[in-house]
C-alpha cells in the first residue's frame, strides 16, 4: 500500500514552503525516518523524514513552492 508524502506544516502560520532538494532520488529506496528533502519556509530549512519504508516516487519539483498538505510524493 502506497503512503503518501504531505508538505507538513512546521509553523504555527505556515501556509507554504519551497522544496529546496530531494535527498533520495526518484526510485531509490528508503526507510522509514530516513531523510527525503530539505524544505524552505518562514526563513528556515528544515529536513523531513520519510513517513514510511518502499520504493521513493517523486512528485514534486525543486524550486516549487506548494501549499500546506499537498502530496510531494509516494512511497510505495
Amino acid at each position: 500500500m502506497a503512503t503518501d508524502i504531505l508538505l507538513p506544516k512546521l509553523g504555527f502560520s505556515m501556509t507554504e514552503a519551497q522544496i529546496a532538494e530531494w535527498l533520495v532520488e526518484d526510485g531509490a529506496e528508503v526507510k522509514e525516518g530516513d531523510p527525503l528533502y530539505s524544505l524552505e519556509a518562514d526563513k528556515s530549512t528544515n529536513e523531513v523524514e520519510a513517513p514510511a519504508t518502499g520504493t521513493l516516487r517523486v512528485i514534486a519539483e525543486v524550486g516549487e513552492t506548494y501549499e500546506v498538505g499537498t502530496v510531494l510524493g509516494r512511497i510505495e
